[in-house]
């Protein structure tokens, strides 16, 4: 029989050839990335006065229909009903606009009525949101004291929340209230600024603590909560740290709490005290200051001011404590919302949150 003739080996497969694409690589000037970070600027800038504007001739617009629907009801007696068909008609003709309820018109009747001087709506109230507004005419009955809170907000640029906040505690009767040296110590041109820059008393009522904590537990408890505690503190404060290291000769010191405040350009030392106000604290602080001064503070920073902030203070103990003292220190209270501690004996005897979810869930 003939012989098979072998089968010839396959040949290796070679790989096929894929076509190098040549990467295009735009050839960009040194300066585009610089260029680009200034468009981009520019342009957030732009759509930021837009928003602005658009909300200034929004405020501006509803105080002129507040204006008109308040003068009308002055002469021709115009009552709700008037108003809620007036909604409806408005709401009829533009619907894609909102704000035109008839609830909002009589916030706008409000505001017409709360600042009849036009002045004040361009330069002041036209700069602050509807809802900023709203909660100003509903929660603020005296016209200076709604100025003062829509100043503070453009100034320190507070939310709707923020806002609420400080309505609710009152800042504009603690702002620039804390007992101090500053007259004394530091030159007229910063005396005010620093004056109205603390307040009394500092409320930190985002904090839930018990009647019993110690220094170290409230201290730990703020810089947990340093947003919120910057926010009560006010504007221009800058968080440093907290427990601040001072080696003074052979012996070490520890700062509570220290910021920087970018206005008055200096540190601002904050000393948290559980009980009352007593006067060897100014005389600490004084020399807290001393070290900080001589220690942390750059030639272009201006002299350190401290603030003690005490469970309680009698003002007049503090003006003779302070009345020899060199340096700028300012004294206030703080609160804070407590929470009483149930006795060991009945903590055990009370369900838990678990307890208290099993027994709903069944």
């Amino acid at each position: 029989m003939p012989q098979r003739k072998p089968k010839p080996k396959p040949k290796p497969r070679s790989k096929p050839r894929t076509k190098r694409r040549a990467a295009t690589v735009a050839v960009l000037p040194k300066n585009y990335a610089s260029l680009l970070a200034s468009l981009k600027e520019r342009i957030r800038a732009a759509q930021l006065r837009a928003a602005i504007a658009v909300n200034h001739e929004l405020v501006t617009l509803y105080w002129h229909i507040g204006k008109e629907i308040l003068e009308r009801q002055g002469k021709e007696g115009w009552g709700s009903k008037v108003v809620e068909h007036l909604a409806k008609d408005l709401h009829k003709e533009f619907p894609g606009m909102g704000g035109l309820s008839d609830r909002n018109l009589k916030y706008m009747r409000a505001m017409a009525e709360a600042y009849t001087d036009g002045s004040i709506v361009q330069q002041l109230v036209a700069q602050l949101p509807w809802g900023h507004n709203i909660l100003l005419l509903t929660k603020v009955k005296k016209s200076e004291h709604r100025q003062w809170y829509a100043q503070a907000t453009i100034t320190n640029g507070w939310s709707r929340a923020v806002l609420q906040a400080q309505v609710s505690t009152h800042a504009h009767r603690r702002q620039g209230k804390a007992v101090t040296n500053f007259k004394r110590t530091l030159p007229a041109e910063r005396s005010d600024l620093a004056q109205q820059t603390l307040k009394d008393p500092y409320t930190f009522e985002f904090l839930n603590l018990a009647a019993d904590i110690r220094e170290r537990d409230l201290e730990k408890a703020l810089v947990d909560h340093i947003q919120k505690v910057l926010l009560e503190l006010g504007s221009g404060f800058a968080f440093v740290g907290r427990q601040v290291p001072l080696k003074v000769g052979r012996k070490d010191y520890f700062l509570d709490l220290l910021f920087y405040h970018l206005k008055l350009r200096c540190y601002v030392v904050v000393e948290l005290k559980m009980e009352a106000f007593e006067p060897e604290h100014a005389g600490k602080m004084n020399f807290y200051l001393t070290a900080v001064d001589e220690k942390l503070r750059h030639p272009d920073d201006k002299p350190s001011i401290g603030l003690l902030l005490c469970k309680d203070n009698d003002k007049l103990v503090v003006e003779y404590a302070m009345r020899d003292v060199a340096k700028p220190i300012g004294v206030a209270e703080w609160k804070t919302r407590l929470v009483a501690r149930l006795p060991k004996k009945l903590q055990g005897a009370l369900p838990s949150v678990k307890d208290i979810e099993k027994e709903l869930s069944e």
